[in-house]
C-alpha cells in the first residue's frame, strides 16, 4: 500500500503535457483516444463493452510505463466532448462522471490500482465551441494489475504493445511479471510468483 501511496503523491506534482498537444501528436504507446467510455455510438445506448475497453486500456498503461487515455476524442484526435456519455447518467455533470469512472476502476482493477489514476476534464477547442474531454493519466503500477472481467471469468492481464492494448497469455503474463517487477523494486519474488500462480489457476 505504501508503494501505491508514494507513487500517487508523486504523481500529483508532476508537470503534464497540455491535452491539446497530446491530441495534435496522435496516439502512441503512451497515449490512447476513445470516443466514449459508456455509450456505443453505433446504437446510442449504454454498452458494458465500452466500459471494459476503458478498464483494459488503463490496466495496460498501469502494467507498462504509464500513459494517458483521453475520452471524448476520435481516433484522429478531434474532440467530440462528453455529451454522449453524460446523457446516459442520472446526474449529467463531470463530478458524477468522475465518481462513476473511479467506481468502475475500483471494481474492475482494485482500489490500489484506481489510486494511481488522475482524472481531469480540460476543455478543448472543437472548432465551434470548447468541449470538455476526460483526461485519465496513469502512473506505472508497483504491482501487477489484473482486470476482473465478467463474474466467474478468469482475471486478465493487459499490456501496451506499440499503440495498441493486448492481453497476455498465462505463460507470457507470468514471464512479464517476473521481469517487470524484480526484487529491487520492493516486491518479493514469492509475492509475484503467488500472483502469477493465482492468475494461472483462475484460467
Amino acid at each position: 500500500i505504501a508503494g501505491y501511496a508514494a507513487i500517487a503523491a508523486h504523481f500529483q506534482t508532476q508537470p503534464q503535457t497540455p491535452v491539446a498537444d497530446l491530441l495534435a501528436a496522435g496516439e502512441s504507446d503512451r497515449v490512447e483516444f476513445k470516443s466514449t467510455a459508456r455509450v456505443n455510438l453505433r446504437t446510442g445506448e449504454k454498452d458494458p463493452r465500452m466500459e471494459q475497453i476503458i478498464a483494459k486500456t488503463i490496466a495496460a498503461f498501469l502494467n507498462a510505463d504509464g500513459g494517458t487515455l483521453v475520452v471524448g476524442v476520435d481516433d484522429a484526435g478531434s474532440p467530440l466532448g462528453l455529451d454522449a456519455d453524460l446523457a446516459v447518467m442520472k446526474a449529467p455533470d463531470l463530478d458524477r462522471y468522475e465518481l462513476w469512472l473511479r467506481d468502475l476502476l475500483t471494481v474492475d482493477l482494485g482500489q490500489n490500482a484506481a489510486a494511481l489514476v488522475k482524472v481531469e476534464f480540460p476543455e478543448v477547442d472543437g472548432g465551434d465551441a470548447l468541449r470538455p474531454v476526460c483526461r485519465i493519466s496513469c502512473r506505472p503500477s508497483p504491482r501487477p494489475v489484473y482486470l476482473r472481467a465478467a463474474k466467474g471469468a478468469a482475471p486478465e492481464f493487459w499490456v501496451r504493445s506499440g499503440n495498441s492494448t493486448r492481453q497476455l497469455s498465462v505463460d507470457d503474463a507470468t514471464e512479464y511479471v517476473m521481469h517487470r517487477w524484480p526484487l529491487n523494486l520492493g516486491s518479493s519474488l514469492a509475492a509475484q510468483l503467488l500472483a502469477a500462480v493465482r492468475f494461472s489457476d483462475a484460467r
